[in-house]
């Protein structure tokens, strides 16, 4: 839970933050979706318990972890219609004595045929596959005896035989949940806005007055702060720069922590998504000096390694600063207006995805209304209307973030100039 609210800035009111508020809106996992995540898995968990002589009694917990635990699931990499999310089930005792290999193939063997779903063994988790484009990815874990709540070791075990590779990995997603919502207060503007935000999109997804104060697990949705609207960009932008790239992309929890790391109340979502990166550039720097990787853990657990499998080499995360370097001069250039609108939102589509961006800019459009009617029309190089006018100064320049020169001309969003 968060242990205190501040009023934070509301993202709708800046033109940039605007627009990336609302590519994290198209990403974000809709409330009726979470709801029905919540539902299915506790559906999963009375299958286990009901269905399996192995499972019965057997099932301690069974809780989301990673982004569905802190409000920060978005679509897979690769589409916009999928969501993974991630759910922890930790075993008792008569699991305590399996090897990790054992423990995954026994979880598998127990969901097979469950609703006709398709099931696959991963080396860490077992998924279902919904044919809405859900997937539940359940981890078995098992509890560290005299240790704080839900500290667990998990199974790794690749198959299809068993490996000395194999072995158990330290964990403790929720002491990780919880510090990350002491780290990250409620802003209540983005709150309210976000809440009215999925309310006019779908008056039946979300109350309007949603309560955001303590809740039994699982937690309800809600879009809370700054720094988590900062995380899903963060998250998407790392997906569209890996998506042509084979092997592994820095994980979901180490930007999770960088977020939590970096977060500052009352930060604007483009200042916010800026400092994010520019932390996690120095840090890689700071390794990379002494030609070392980066060595990240769990706040909460010191064993619960989160930079084991990413990355792998120096040159590995010298890219990705790279990449958050090129992130960082075209956020910085559109805010001093030496960016063109038109191509703003090309860079835009570049670095988050045409699709999402391409929804952003039509609701934006949808919610003008009539005023587009009286803003100058921009077409992308596809002969896509973009509309409204972002309201950013496209006065001339010496480098844009795409390398495009700027006309000179001050440009209008929603009737107001800047």
């Amino acid at each position: 839970m968060n242990i205190s609210n501040t009023q934070g800035i509301d993202p709708f009111d800046d033109p940039l933050d605007r627009i990336l508020a609302e590519i994290a809106f198209s990403l974000q996992l809709p409330p009726t979706q979470y709801q029905k995540a919540v539902e299915r898995y506790e559906a999963v968990r009375n299958y286990l318990e009901e269905t399996s002589e192995l499972f019965k009694d057997q099932v301690e917990h069974f809780y989301p972890q990673g982004s569905m635990s802190i409000d920060a699931t978005i679509s897979t990499k690769g589409t916009d219609d999928e969501y993974d999310l991630d759910i922890v089930a930790q075993l008792g005792g008569s699991f305590r004595h399996m090897s990790p290999l054992k423990i995954l193939k026994e979880l598998e063997a127990a969901l097979k045929g469950y609703r006709g779903l398709k099931v696959v063994r991963q080396s860490r988790c077992v998924t279902l596959y919904y044919s809405d484009g859900m997937h539940l990815d359940i981890s078995p874990s098992i509890r560290e005896l005299l240790t704080p709540d839900r500290q667990s070791h998990i199974c790794h075990a690749k198959g299809p035989a068993e490996s000395t590779k194999d072995h158990m990995v330290p964990m403790n997603t929720k002491a990780f949940g919880l510090w990350y919502r002491a780290r990250t207060p409620l802003e209540q503007r983005v709150v309210d806005s976000f809440a009215k935000r999925w309310e006019d999109y779908d008056p039946l997804s979300i109350r309007a007055d949603a309560e955001v104060d303590d809740v039994p697990e699982p937690i309800s949705f809600v879009v809370k702060n700054t720094a988590t609207l900062a995380l899903q960009l963060h998250k998407r932008y790392r997906n569209i720069k890996y998506s042509d790239i084979d092997g592994r992309m820095p994980p979901s929890v180490l930007l999770s922590y960088y977020a939590g790391t970096t977060a500052r109340p009352n930060t604007s979502l483009s200042d916010m998504v800026i400092r994010m990166a520019k932390f996690i550039i120095s840090e890689i720097e700071i390794a990379s000096l002494y030609n070392r990787t980066i060595d990240v853990c769990n706040p909460c657990h010191d064993q619960d390694i989160f930079t084991d499998r990413w990355p792998e080499t120096v040159v590995q995360q010298s890219i990705y600063a790279r990449q958050l370097e090129d992130l960082v001069k075209g956020l910085e250039n559109i805010k001093a207006g030496r960016v063109a609108p038109t191509d703003m939102m090309v860079w835009l589509r570049e670095q988050f995805g045409e699709r999402v961006v391409t929804k952003a800019a039509d609701r934006m459009a949808d919610q003008v209304g009539s005023s587009v009617k009286d803003s100058t029309q921009h077409y992308a190089p596809r002969g896509k209307l973009i509309v409204p006018t972002p309201a950013i100064v496209a006065a001339p320049a010496t480098a844009a973030a795409t390398g495009a020169v700027a006309s000179g001309r001050a440009h209008t969003f929603f009737g107001k100039k800047i």
